[in-house]
């Protein structure tokens, strides 16, 4: 097994677990989502792998991004800065469109805060159990900036066109409960059952004929990943020139400060 520095990689009864190492919030940066591409990789390379769990440690499935300075080791504030969307946001986005590629199913295990990019992290798994503490959050609009992590394509092809746009244009969070009935999440359970929920439906997805199971995901994720490195590419440039306003620059401001923005259109 791989050696991993914020996730941790576990195996039993042909389910792979993967666990983001971040507590309590568990923001990702460019080296976590190339960790769990890499952990994705292997599983599909062990023939014992049938289904994968993806879960996290602490408080929040993922609380969002830490674009952080650029510099090599990804530390660094969650500020949006120049260096930060320059130098780490591209590659970020391009090992994103990796965690499509897999050709294993993933089930998620979803607790507290999806937000922003970790609502984007929360879309890679073909399937969500959440609890109903759980809170999805597109919240771009609130920075002052566009969607990106691929959320452009991948919220609408699970809960329509319509629902997607409305959570997009208001940056609304939605609660465990309000996502089982858009369609956002699969199964609701209680939060100290969660991943032994989500380990139950990789183990029903495990037990069935691996090389069908393969085949029938193939077809109904046909071409996602590419999907997703198309859209990233406009979501960047889209917000490469949305952080540059006034705005933006409030709207982050207003979320640190949890007040309202006062934007000005500028």
């Amino acid at each position: 097994m791989a050696e991993y520095t914020d996730i941790a990689v576990t195996h039993e009864d042909y389910v792979t677990t993967v666990e983001i190492q971040r507590p309590p919030a568990n923001f990702f940066d460019r080296s976590l989502i190339t960790q769990i591409a890499d952990a994705f990789d292997s599983a599909d390379e062990d023939a014992d792998c049938r289904a994968i769990v993806l879960a996290s440690q602490g408080k929040h499935f993922c609380a969002g991004a830490n674009f952080g300075s650029g510099r090599n080791d990804d530390s660094g504030s969650s500020d949006f800065t120049e260096e930060g969307f320059k130098n780490t946001t591209g590659i970020l986005y391009r090992e994103a469109a990796r965690l499509f590629a897999n050709k294993t199913p993933v089930i998620g295990a979803i607790q507290g805060a999806a937000i922003g990019g970790g609502l984007g992290l929360a879309l890679v798994p073909d399937f969500r159990v959440a609890a109903p503490e759980a809170r999805f959050g597109a919240n771009f609009v609130k920075l002052g900036i566009h969607q990106g992590f691929g959320i452009s394509v991948t919220l609408p092809r699970i809960i329509g066109q319509q629902q997607a746009t409305l959570m997009l244009l208001t940056g609304r969070r939605v609660s465990g409960a309000e996502a089982l009935d858009l369609g956002l999440v699969d199964v609701l359970t209680d939060q100290d059952q969660l991943r032994a929920e989500a380990t139950r439906l990789a183990r029903e997805i495990a037990e069935n004929a691996p090389l069908a199971v393969a085949s029938v995901r193939a077809t109904m994720r046909a071409d996602i990943a590419e999907q997703v490195a198309r859209a990233t590419d406009h979501e960047l440039s889209e917000q490469q020139w949305l952080r540059t306003t006034e705005d933006a620059q409030e709207g982050i401001r207003a979320v640190a400060e949890r007040r309202p923005g006062n934007f000005q259109a500028r």
